[in-house]
């Protein structure tokens, strides 16, 4: 696969996320308040380890990268 393909297939999808935020926040409302994130906040400090959200991005941009080497790689 060429270079320029890949861009215009990850700018296509960075469009994609983008417009989904922007008129539909209420689906992505979830992400970052799973059990496992961790949030402290204090008098003056405020800490947040998004531990379980973060593990299912990993997961999915997995999932996709895979799909994605394999319909490019039968192309």
């Amino acid at each position: 696969m060429r270079v320029s393909n890949l861009l215009i297939v990850l700018g296509a999808a960075i469009l994609l996320v983008g417009v989904v935020l922007r008129f539909f926040p209420s689906l992505f409302s979830w992400f970052g308040h799973l059990p496992g994130d961790i949030r402290y906040q204090g008098e003056n400090t405020r800490v947040f380890i998004p531990i379980t959200s973060m593990l299912i991005v990993s997961v999915v941009g997995t999932v996709i990268f895979n799909l994605a080497a394999r319909i490019f790689d039968k192309a």
